[in-house]
Parts: structure tokens; sequence; C-alpha cells
């Protein structure tokens, strides 16, 4: 069960260097003493964004669920080996089918329940689908399924924020010289006409791990039809929450509601709720 302290401030990260998919990888581990071994808790970041995007989240949850977590920059991110220029157009695919898989090789983690933010909780479906075997729960975070005229225009006002507003000097701190490299593939992909039909929805159906799906009422770059597509689309048991007021990042804009929707589903998958589903069982740790 969820604990009421937020935060434990003797849990801290741990950064490790892996190779995975031909590149060197930034990784950071959250290890609480006496957590189970698996399943690991494996955070997926944002399209433009880096393990520090998350700020003290990963300790936060570490301590809340006594769970190991991971967290990793995607190649071309942080403090990973750069991405080869210019992004195909199936990036995604790549990054939750090939590197992803690779990075969870690399680091030792057989079984995973994935919390994926934006990109990262398309990447997280798109796993969830691919390899049933070893993910045991996704939580997406206003993950997108297809291409909306609302992404569309949110893309468009992040450009303007970029190029005349403060976001390249956000990113600089999470990107450095690279903050414009990563914004541009980000965005000219997005905004890329060949990219208007994309979408994920025919791949649903072979999801069927239990899933948390969290969107904010207000996101910038989606209305609630992804959220319903995705609960209509997937096989699995699926828990839906739309947060009222929340944009785009509710997990550090409306923490408190986010919280107890993630709090519910991962006691209840470790309670056994969701019955016999795939890799949910707990394993004890050595440590312990």
């Amino acid at each position: 069960m969820a604990k009421a302290a937020a935060r434990d401030p003797g849990i801290a990260r741990r950064a490790v260097r892996l190779q995975a998919a031909g590149a060197g990888i930034h990784g950071e581990r959250v290890e609480p003493e006496g957590a189970p071994a698996a399943p690991v808790l494996v955070l997926l970041h944002e399209g433009l964004g880096s393990t520090g995007f998350w700020k003290d989240l990963p300790e936060v949850l570490a301590a809340r669920h006594d769970l190991p977590i991971f967290l990793y920059d995607r190649r071309g991110y942080g403090r990973s080996d750069p991405e080869p220029l210019p992004r195909s157009l199936d990036y995604l695919d790549r990054m939750a089918l090939v590197e992803l898989p690779a990075v969870l090789d690399a680091a030792g983690i057989d079984r995973a329940i994935l919390l994926g933010h934006s990109d990262g909780g398309t990447i997280a479906l798109l796993a969830a689908a691919a390899f049933p075997e070893r993910i045991a729960a996704v939580i997406a975070i206003a993950a997108h399924v297809f291409v909306e005229d609302a992404t569309i225009a949110g893309i468009r006002a992040a450009v303007a924020a970029f190029e005349a507003g403060d976001l390249r000097q956000r990113l600089a701190p999470f990107h450095g010289e690279r903050s414009e490299a990563v914004f541009r593939a980000w965005a000219e992909t997005w905004l890329d006409p060949r990219f208007r039909t994309w979408t994920i929805e025919d791949r649903l159906a072979a999801v069927r791990c239990p899933l948390l799906v969290l969107q904010g009422e207000a996101d910038e770059y989606a209305t609630p039809a992804q959220v319903e597509a995705i609960a209509r689309g997937v096989r699995g048991p699926v828990r839906t929450v739309l947060l009222p007021g929340a944009g785009h990042v509710p997990h550090h804009r409306a923490r408190a509601p986010t919280l107890a929707a993630i709090d519910s589903f991962l006691d209840a998958l470790r309670a056994g709720a969701f019955g016999e589903a795939p890799g949910c069982r707990f394993e004890a740790s050595a440590r312990s």
C-alpha cells in the first residue's frame, strides 16, 4: 500500500552508463532497501525530456511504493549519445521496439512496469503491445495514439516559445548544446504533413496488461479523445482518469491527484486485483 510519506530523503539516485542498441545510454537507478527485485518501475520521458525532467518524482514513487525504479535518457537526449538526424517518421517505433528492450537488457531488467509521459506514454503502449511477457503494467500520462488539430496547434505554440520565448533557455540545462537539435527533431517530425496520418490505434488491441491512462483536461496537445481511443482499443483491464484543470504535465502541476491515481493503481496491481495478468507478481528482493 502507498505510504503517506511523500519522500524518503535516504533514497538517492545512482547514475549508470549502459551500451544499448549501438549507443551509450545514461541511466539512473533508485532502489529502496528491501524493495522487490521485480517488476521494476521504468520511467520514459517526454519528447523534449530527459531524466532531469522527472524532478523528484522517482524518489517520491520509490518511497511511497518500495519499488525499484529505473529511468534513462533516450538516444539523442540529455546525457546519452547523439541521435542520427534527420529523425525518421517511425521514431516512436524505433524507441519502443528496438531501443527500449535493448536498454532493459543492458540494465538487467526482465519485467517492467512502464510509466511514460507524452512520447514516453506512447512508447510504453507500443512496448506493451509488442512484449506482453515483459511488461507487467503501463501508466500512460498524456500519451498520444493519433494526431489531432490540438496536437498541431500545441506544437506550433511551442515553436513560437522556442524561437521568441524562453523555451530554448529552459531546455539548455537538460540538453546543453543539443537543445536545438532535440527541439527541431521533435517539432519538425510532428509538423511534417506526412506525419498527420500517424496512428497506433490499430495496435492497441495487443495491449492486455493492466493499464492506467491519465490526462489533464486542459492538455495543450490533446483532447480527451486520446484517452477514449486508448480505453476503447486495449483488451486488458484499464482505468482512465481525466484531471480537471490540469495541462500536459500533471505529475508536476497537479501532483496530488496524479499521485492518488498512481497510488491506487499500483496498490491494486500489488494486491492482485487485476487477476493473473502476465508478469504482475512481485518477487522478493535478495537484499531483504
